[in-house]
């Protein structure tokens, strides 16, 4: 699994001539490594004086933010291996005989069906990053201000990881038949990409805004 392997090694892999783990792997760590600062300032804050003094609503929101966050990052983590996973299974597609008409016609349609397993693995990946963007506000505002940066670069990372998934999905529209199902992935990757940017942008402001 490589979401087992050590940082040095995960690395290498990446760094080598192989094409996977590529960018929708990489994506997804990032998104959870965007996830965890995130539940690292949660946890930098609930329970100290700050907090306490924080009205039950607030509390209430940054209890149950923490663990939904907490929950991202589990989800994230299981999407570093299934890109992989999603990706070879295009390969073993691709490989498939195509001497005769009825071989030719099977390996179309496995390709087709391959690949758009492969590209709903990274769309759901931008899903994910996508909700930690959106949990992450309640940090900015009422967390821990010592770790104000930490939300900065957490939503840094969800955004990248968000982005990059999308790369991932679109490069997998290409190749594809069903029309429909394509128009239909594409309206949802600019639903996506721009509710994430809004998001991103409306965070930094409010950390850069607390910074001074």
């Amino acid at each position: 699994m490589l979401i087992e392997k050590n940082v040095k090694d995960f690395v290498s892999q990446v760094a080598s001539n192989e094409p996977a783990p590529g960018g929708g792997s990489v994506s997804a760590l990032v998104g959870s490594l965007g996830a965890a600062l995130t539940s690292m300032v949660g946890n930098l804050t609930v329970g100290r004086k700050a907090y306490e003094k924080l009205d039950g609503d607030k509390k209430n929101r940054l209890n149950e933010n923490l663990v939904k966050v907490q929950a991202s990052i589990e989800r994230l983590n299981n999407y570093v291996d299934e890109d992989t996973l999603s990706f070879n299974k295009v390969m073993v597609a691709f490989k498939m005989p195509k001497e005769t008409e009825e071989e030719k016609n099977a390996r179309k349609e496995a390709i087709e069906n391959a690949t758009k397993e492969a590209l709903e693995v990274p769309l759901g990946c931008a899903k994910e990053c996508l909700e930690v963007l959106k949990l992450q506000k309640t940090f900015a505002l009422y967390g821990n201000q010592n770790a104000i940066t930490d939300v900065g670069v957490g939503a840094l990372l969800a955004y990248a990881g968000l982005e990059g998934a999308l790369l991932n999905v679109k490069i997998n529209l290409g190749g594809l038949k069903d029309e429909k199902y394509v128009d239909n992935i594409q309206n949802e990757i600019d639903r996506i990409l721009g509710e994430g940017k809004e998001l991103k942008e409306e965070l930094l402001k409010i950390v850069y805004e607390k910074l001074g």
